[in-house]
């Protein structure tokens, strides 16, 4: 019996979807939940798995087509006959050890055990998935992993080649450089929808930056203090993000029309904080939610982020995932930037950025000392937020963070 592959439902306020990869060809032996295609919309990639045992048929949407939810993508063939047909395995080297049938079951194990990262990023190293051990939740193979398999080091070459060589080299070069090539490569649907939504920012707010820079010291000495005892307790790392979280609640609180958004005439305020962490991906950047994160302990929030940063490693994660969102943070500081305006993430009113930790000299008690500081930015919606509210949120970070015991006394 031959059956359809459909497009799935799409999540909510999605309407289509690009075909990006086919993981079966037409004849080959699929088993249940098998990811059979992988579906990229303009926020999140989904897989279609397997719905039986069975044979792939013929393939209706190729790679690069919109499809809609209900579509049909392919045909499986669920014929007992067909389901049991063995593959033609390839002939085993004399030197193999393992039997085809053990390789097969590790490849399919690797394939499954791969997200849409991971495949991508094997196929166009040339590298076969059952030869990596994957490190992730439950073996998974990540794209991590994929690129530790990577060769760095380039062949030697002996002696005698080497002057033909370098004048190969240097007039391929020369010739490479005159041809001035260029490489035009559609956006990706995550890469376009950040596009139009930063675009749509900064024509529909009034968007101001205010800046500061705060001492980090004593967050530093308290993180190096209990990091330890912390992970050995909790299963996690004590990172940074969960003491600029706990400041930015505690602000918010203190400031709500920082928290606020604006919906037509329409002021709305939020009794609830659900901050999103943005996370960059080989795909774009996305933003997370840290669901009533005012309720989340050190621990939690660090183990959310945590995850949250692995899915995003694999392409995992969901639109619920990234849907709502009262406040943002960024942290330009993972990749270097030293000072930087962020863009609001609308229909939000405000985005706190994070940058680079340095030791720079500064002024304590007429002395001059070295400290590890950092530059931070608020971006604001001025048609809602004034200057006095966006600086006093900013210097209650500040002063928050310079003394993390205000965070547990409540002053």
């Amino acid at each position: 019996m031959s059956i359809e592959v459909k497009v799935p439902m799409l999540p909510e306020s999605v309407a289509d979807a690009t075909v990006v990869a086919w993981h079966k060809k037409p004849g080959e032996r699929v088993k249940r939940d098998d990811n059979l295609v992988d579906l990229e919309t303009d926020k999140v990639v989904l897989e279609v798995p397997a719905p039986a045992d069975g044979v792939m048929g013929d393939i209706v949407k190729q790679a690069g087509t919109v499809v809609k939810a209900g579509e049909i993508l392919a045909h499986l063939d669920t014929d007992k006959e067909a389901s049991m047909k063995p593959e033609q395995p390839s002939s085993p080297s004399p030197s193999a050890a393992t039997p085809v049938s053990e390789k097969t079951k590790t490849a399919d194990n690797s394939a499954n055990l791969a997200g849409p990262a991971a495949r991508r990023s094997a196929a166009e190293q040339g590298l076969p998935l059952e030869n990596i051990q994957g490190s992730g939740k439950s073996g998974r193979v990540t794209r991590a992993d994929i690129m530790q398999q990577t060769p760095t080091h380039e062949p030697q070459t002996p002696p005698n080649l080497s002057s033909r060589l370098s004048s190969d080299v240097t007039a391929s070069e020369s010739h490479a450089s005159s041809e001035r090539l260029e490489k035009r490569v559609p956006m990706t649907r995550l890469r376009a929808r950040i596009a139009e939504r930063l675009v749509a920012a900064q024509h529909n707010a009034a968007i101001l930056t205010t800046f500061n820079e705060i001492n980090l010291q004593k967050v530093i000495e308290l993180r190096n203090l209990y990091k330890d005892s912390f992970e050995k307790r909790h299963g996690t790392r004590l990172g940074f993000m969960s003491f600029f979280t706990k400041a930015v609640i505690e602000a918010l609180k203190r400031f709500p029309a920082v928290n606020a958004s604006i919906d037509g005439n329409d002021v709305v305020y939020h009794s609830y904080f659900d901050i999103g962490i943005a996370v960059s991906t080989d795909r774009g950047l996305v933003v997370p939610i840290l669901r009533d994160a005012d309720r989340l302990s050190f621990a939690d929030i660090e183990k959310t982020i945590a995850n949250y940063g692995r899915k995003a490693k694999e392409n995992q994660i969901a639109i619920e995932d990234m849907t709502g969102g009262t406040f943002t943070i960024t942290n330009g500081g993972v990749f270097g930037s030293l000072l930087a305006t962020p863009i609001i993430n609308p229909p939000q009113s405000a985005i706190l950025g994070m940058n680079k930790i340095e030791e720079r000299p500064v002024a304590e008690n007429g002395q001059i000392v070295i400290r590890p500081m950092m530059y931070v930015a608020l971006s604001y919606d001025h048609r809602i937020i004034d200057g006095k509210e966006s600086v006093s949120f900013l210097k209650t970070i500040k002063e928050l963070l310079e003394d993390p015991s205000r965070l547990l006394i409540d002053v």
